[in-house]
């Protein structure tokens, strides 16, 4: 079961082949308060995780969180126009982290782990983020910018798993699901 409604995260989970189906969390993130951004995105998987557990039947539960990092600032999603120009600025000609936080929770056990992904994006200039911030992708991303789309162009060069800059470390699903269920999903 994958607690989220996450688009993104289905569509992951389509190309590796997985089944699953789809339950919305219920899960609050505000409130976890000064959270080092890894133990953040690992609490926030946690708990949507487990908002679902009970509804499993026996089944694995999967609750995944990603965050964009910025020298340990966390950019979220930003509400407006004026707030994804400020974030891309911020990002433009820089190295940024983007940080998963994954957990998978089964009747006999749980595992929390994470995943990190180093992402420069080129040099912007005030056009180019007036540009994209004018075709609206930004609405709901995490740093203002969505790799799979429109903002493939901002990025200049990324380092690890491009998977989770979409908002689902892959490779960490697929090791942990081949150490839990050795044999499946073509790999174990």
């Amino acid at each position: 079961m994958l607690a989220s409604t996450s688009p993104q995260r289905r569509a992951i989970l389509e190309q590796l082949g997985l089944p699953f189906e789809v339950v919305a969390p219920r899960y609050d993130e505000r409130g976890e308060g000064a959270l080092e951004p890894v133990e953040l995105v690992c609490a926030h998987a946690e708990g949507k995780a487990r908002s679902v557990a009970g509804q499993a039947g026996g089944r694995p539960v999967l609750g995944v969180d990603t965050a964009v990092v910025l020298d340990d600032l966390v950019l979220g999603k930003p509400e407006s126009e004026g707030e994804a120009a400020e974030m891309l600025e911020q990002l433009g000609g820089r190295t940024h982290a983007v940080v998963s936080g994954l957990c998978l929770i089964s009747p006999g056990w749980e595992v929390v782990e994470h995943a990190e992904t180093s992402v420069s994006l080129r040099a912007l200039t005030s056009r180019d983020v007036a540009w994209y911030v004018a075709s609206g992708e930004w609405r709901g991303r995490a740093g203002a910018y969505a790799i799979q789309g429109l903002g493939a162009v901002l990025v200049e060069r990324i380092e690890g798993d491009y998977l989770n800059v979409v908002g689902l470390p892959g490779a960490l699903l697929i090791r942990l699901l081949a150490d839990r269920f050795p044999g499946t999903y073509g790999v174990g």
